[in-house]
């Protein structure tokens, strides 16, 4: 595994053939501070989508979308390797972490389907930044303000 793909983490972005590698991305995102978690993780999942990669990521969860094990492989990519990293770095208890990863995911997720696979105006045609500026403080919110959090 190590010779060919270097870390479990390289193997998993191969799996499920990652169309960025999020380790290389986040370290923007979380030059912000917490106070710009949102805005960033939204502007980064844009540049994501906008860019290059767009056909396979858009192939990715068209398949989530009919195929549990690909929807699986989605989750634990946007869970473990975004989403974890970024709540990691505010300091909460584990419940309350998965929680509110789990509501930024719902946001960024709800983005992604109406944008690029349903493409819903005014959505489909903003301007990258509209969209962080509109979006990115209620990710925000789930990631660090007020909110009745789902715990289990």
């Amino acid at each position: 595994m190590h010779h060919y793909f270097g870390s479990k983490d390289q193997l998993f972005l191969a799996a499920i053939d990652a169309p960025e590698n999020p380790a290389e991305l986040l370290p923007e995102v979380l030059a912000g501070g917490p106070d710009a978690l949102g805005e960033g993780i939204v502007r980064m999942l844009l540049g994501v989508w906008d860019g290059p990669a767009r056909p396979a990521a858009l192939a990715l969860v068209r398949s989530a979308v009919g195929s549990e094990w690909t929807a699986k492989l989605l989750r634990e990519f946007l869970v473990t390797q975004i989403l974890r990293r970024v709540v990691g770095t505010l300091g909460l208890p584990p419940a309350e972490r998965e929680a509110r990863g789990a509501l930024a995911a719902s946001q960024l997720m709800g983005l992604v389907m109406a944008r690029y696979v349903l493409k819903v105006e005014p959505l489909a045609s903003a301007t990258p930044e509209s969209l962080v500026a509109a979006i990115g403080p209620t990710v925000q919110r789930y990631l660090t303000g007020e909110v009745e959090l789902p715990l289990r």
